[in-house]
């Protein structure tokens, strides 16, 4: 079985450094280019069943991945990007204007996370899993499941199919339109391939 995870393409609060989390905030032009690239590059792949945070930037990717194939897309909220709270629509420098106390390197752990009215990166992670349940019991041993997400639930993803001590050794920043794939053989999980995108696939 493999999860062939795609972080959605760029937006414009992604050019601008913002926080997004549940804020609904669709492709731009160049995510809409970077969608394409990566349905291009994946056009001959077999996909047996889709599902997607149901924000408009990763439902976009999944509907330009997907193109002709007759696969139902199953919009999950549990896909959902992590919710930043009072961070959403701020940059890293404005979150630290206004938190002094965060450590200026936190931006790079998501772990760290734990902004008012936000959640934490351990309730990502339980409804990640609760996620991943469902998206395994949609296709077969041999099957293939694609996944439209955002960075922290790849984040996630590494910790509860990998274990932490992995997940903490992968210092990943996920690139926009980029390709994350897990596969499991004998009830075991194991990352295939980390962060592809269009542009550095060989």
């Amino acid at each position: 079985m493999e999860l062939l995870c795609v972080r959605h393409g760029r937006t414009a609060w992604n050019a601008e450094k913002r926080f997004q989390g549940h804020t609904d905030v669709a492709l731009d032009d160049e995510g809409l280019a970077q969608a394409r690239a990566l349905a291009a590059l994946l056009a001959g792949e077999r996909i047996d069943a889709a599902a997607s945070s149901d924000l408009a930037r990763a439902v976009e990717t999944a509907r330009i991945v997907l193109g002709p194939r007759k696969v139902e897309l199953q919009l999950d909220p549990d896909w959902r990007e992590m919710r930043f709270g009072e961070w959403e629509g701020l940059t890293w420098d404005q979150i630290r204007a206004a938190n002094p106390q965060l450590d200026p390197a936190a931006h790079a752990s998501v772990k760290a996370y734990a902004p008012r009215g936000g959640e934490t990166f351990a309730e990502l992670c339980t409804r990640i899993a609760r996620a991943v349940e469902r998206s395994v019991a949609a296709v077969p041993d041999d099957g293939v499941a694609l996944i439209a997400t955002h960075a922290g639930p790849l984040h996630a993803l590494l910790e509860v199919l990998l274990g932490e001590s992995e997940r903490a050794a992968l210092k990943v920043r996920f690139l926009t339109a980029s390709i994350t794939r897990f596969r499991r053989a004998n009830g075991v999980w194991t990352l295939a391939r980390l962060n592809q995108t269009a542009r550095t696939a060989t």
